[in-house]
């Protein structure tokens, strides 16, 4: 069935424009159509279209299911934007689709992407959450320096992601199920190794990700995963 976005549908029964025209222009969807809609706050909405129309789509709301597949952790990821962007929005997608509720792209000492389009990763976001049907959007933060970033953080659990030859665990291991989580990744140099050990110094535990030397963006995508085959 087709899914739309639409924040403000108990109020309006109606789609945006941009998601109107996609339903009756783009798929030709007509009257009578049964949809489902996702406020991107957690509910998913089976509806009706009772008007087809390329600038204001209205909907008759069937039922509505509230915190749809509702997690019970919460994981935020803080990783370096890849200098090939393609390759962080990937991240961003396959993130999204797995399971994900906070994003923050990190500036680190060896980061050669300082600069990111905060709307295009949204799109990216409502794609990926309508593809995979996730009623929850997860928040984009704005880029954020590293030092910055690190004395800002409240989650319970917060680890650091490396390669560097130091004492770490496999992040499977130490990770509790069930607990808020953080886990940070670095830029294609890795952070500095001053970085990890202001992390390690702010409460941050260093943890591998596996045996191999993974790109950035698959470090984000295995430490997304394995907190949630861990959270099973």
């Amino acid at each position: 069935m087709t899914i739309f976005l639409s924040p403000d549908i108990l109020e309006t029964k109606t789609l945006s424009p941009e998601e109107s025209f996609h339903c009756a222009k783009v798929l030709r969807m007509r009257q009578g159509e049964e949809v489902q809609i996702i406020d991107g706050k957690g509910t998913l909405f089976n509806a009706k279209i009772a008007v087809s129309n390329s600038k204001k789509t209205l909907v008759e709301i069937i039922s509505a299911i509230e915190n749809f597949e509702k997690r019970d952790y919460f994981l935020h990821i803080a990783i370096a934007p890849t200098k090939n962007i393609d390759r962080f929005e990937w991240f961003i997608e396959k993130a999204v689709e797995i399971g994900v509720d906070c994003i923050t792209p990190l500036n680190c000492r060896f980061s050669e992407r300082k600069v990111v389009k905060m709307e295009r990763l949204e799109k990216i976001v409502v794609s990926a959450a309508k593809q995979s049907l996730k009623a929850f959007l997860p928040k984009i933060n704005p880029i954020t320096d590293f030092a910055d970033f690190i004395v800002q953080t409240t989650e319970n659990q917060r680890f650091i992601a490396h390669c560097y030859p130091t004492p770490k665990f496999p992040l499977f291991e130490i990770c509790i199920p069930k607990k808020g989580a953080l886990v940070m990744i670095g830029a294609e140099g890795d952070f500095s190794e001053q970085e990890i050990q202001t992390a390690e110094n702010q409460g941050f535990k260093s943890v591998s990700l596996g045996a191999g030397r993974l790109r950035t963006e698959t470090a984000g995508v295995v430490a997304v995963n394995t907190i949630s085959i861990l959270n099973r």
